[in-house]
C-alpha cells in the first residue's frame, strides 16, 4: 500500500485541534473533529466546520463518511454519502451532519464527527451508442433480483 500526502492548512478557528488521524493501525478512515460548539435539533442538518482545508493530489479524492457510533447511538449521520472532496477544492472541509434521532445532538469543539477516506479516482469517457448489450438482468432494478 502506498501512502499519499494530504497537505493540510490549519485555519485560525482550528488552532489547538487535533489533525485528522487514524484511530487504529488498520482503520480505513481518519477521524476528524468539529471546530465549533453546535446543537443539531432532531430533523435538522448542519455543515459543521473542521478548522482546516486540504490539498489532495491529482488522481485522488477524499471521501467524508459517517462515524458508526454516532449513527447507532444518536441517529446522527452524514448526508451526501460519501461526500466527495475533489482534488481541486481548497476551501474549508465542512461535514454535512443530519440528526435523524429523537433528541437534540450536542457537538462540542473537538468532538469526532466524521472520517475521511482517501481514494483513487478513475476517470471515464462517455461514448454515445444506439443500443446496449443484453444481460440476464436487463432493465430490472430496485429490488428486481429478489429480497434475499
Amino acid at each position: 500500500m502506498t501512502d499519499i500526502a494530504l497537505r493540510l492548512l490549519r485555519l485560525p478557528h482550528g488552532e489547538g485541534l487535533p489533525l485528522p488521524a487514524y484511530a487504529t493501525a488498520h482503520a480505513a478512515g481518519m477521524d476528524i473533529v468539529s471546530a465549533i460548539d453546535q446543537v443539531i435539533m432532531p430533523g435538522d442538518r448542519a455543515a459543521v466546520p473542521t478548522g482546516f482545508a486540504i490539498a489532495i493530489p491529482e488522481g485522488y479524492e477524499v471521501q467524508a463518511r459517517p462515524r458508526s457510533g454516532l449513527a447507532l447511538k444518536h441517529g446522527v449521520t452524514c448526508l451526501n454519502l460519501p461526500g466527495t472532496i475533489d482534488a481541486d477544492y481548497r476551501g474549508e472541509i465542512r461535514i454535512i451532519l443530519a440528526n435523524l434521532g429523537r433528541d437534540p445532538f450536542v457537538i462540542t469543539r473537538g468532538d469526532r464527527i466524521a472520517q475521511l477516506v482517501p481514494a483513487a479516482v478513475q476517470r471515464a469517457t462517455c461514448v454515445l451508442v444506439t443500443e446496449l448489450d443484453e444481460t440476464a438482468r436487463g432493465t430490472g432494478g430496485f429490488g428486481s433480483t429478489g429480497v434475499r
